[in-house]
């Protein structure tokens, strides 16, 4: 039977990053994909131009939707614009049983402004504890926890179990704006500890690498992989989509990673 998982998170007309994704990163990995969008940019490689949040009711109505008729098998939450949408989204998978993934979305890869401070504290108080794996890059996971981004692996991991400390079963501190010639993905449950790691590489295209991961996660999870093994699987696969993602050169700036680099180049 195939697997199939949901995105709930905002649109990236530029292809690169968001719900597109998202969804390119399930197909990619033999996953079927659904979605609610939760707000629409106008964006490219170089700039966020635009942000329109989409009204809650129409938010709930996508996710009821897709739950109401398909048996979903992991949810990823991506870019929630409000404590309004966060609360919203918290009720709407209450009846939901699988594995969620929560990628804490804050900045576009441009530096545009993408989560409201007055929806920090719902993110952390409302979703943060329904999350199977919080996905947060390290200035996120700073910013969750109000300490500055972590310099050592000892205070990413030090973070990472603060976070867990505001009850996220797990959480994976993705290591791309660390500095170092090796990236660094660190999954950090209660029990342990373990580190994913890789040649950092020299390359503009990264737009879109921490949506892809989380949703590379939840592809997985829903595929029935053990946590170590999702997050090993999606660590792997999104190192060769950004080893891939000069071939395809797409755009003026930050351009995308290659989701389907095993497919076609």
């Amino acid at each position: 039977m195939v697997r199939a998982a949901m995105t709930i998170a905002g649109s990236d007309s530029g292809g690169g990053a968001g719900i597109q994704a998202d969804l390119k990163t399930f197909s990619a990995l033999g996953v079927f994909g659904t979605s609610a969008i939760t707000a629409i940019t106008a964006q490219n490689t170089v700039d966020v131009t635009a942000v329109e949040v989409l009204p809650n009711e129409a938010i709930a109505a996508q996710i009821a939707a897709v739950l109401d008729d398909i048996d979903i098998h992991a949810i990823k939450i991506g870019m929630l614009g409000s404590p309004a949408l966060i609360e919203t989204v918290a009720r709407s998978i209450e009846g939901f049983d699988g594995p969620v993934v929560l990628d804490p979305v804050m900045l576009s890869k441009s530096g545009v402004a993408l989560l409201p401070d007055d929806a920090v504290d719902a993110l952390v108080s409302v979703l943060v504890p329904r999350a199977t794996v919080v996905t947060p890059n390290l200035p996120e996971a700073a910013r969750i926890v109000s300490e500055d981004g972590p310099s050592t692996d000892e205070g990413t991991q030090a973070q990472g179990r603060r976070i867990l400390d505001l009850g996220a079963q797990a959480v994976v501190m993705k290591g791309g704006h660390a500095e170092g010639e090796i990236c660094r993905d660190w999954l950090i449950t209660a029990d342990y500890a373990v580190s994913f790691e890789a040649p950092r590489i020299d390359t503009r295209n990264t737009h879109g690498t921490g949506c892809s991961m989380s949703s590379a996660i939840a592809a997985e999870l829903a595929k029935g992989a053990a946590l170590t093994d999702a997050v090993g699987t999606a660590h792997n696969w999104l190192h060769q989509a950004i080893l891939a993602a000069d071939d395809i050169d797409i755009g003026k700036g930050h351009g995308p990673v290659h989701h389907f680099h095993a497919l076609w180049s």
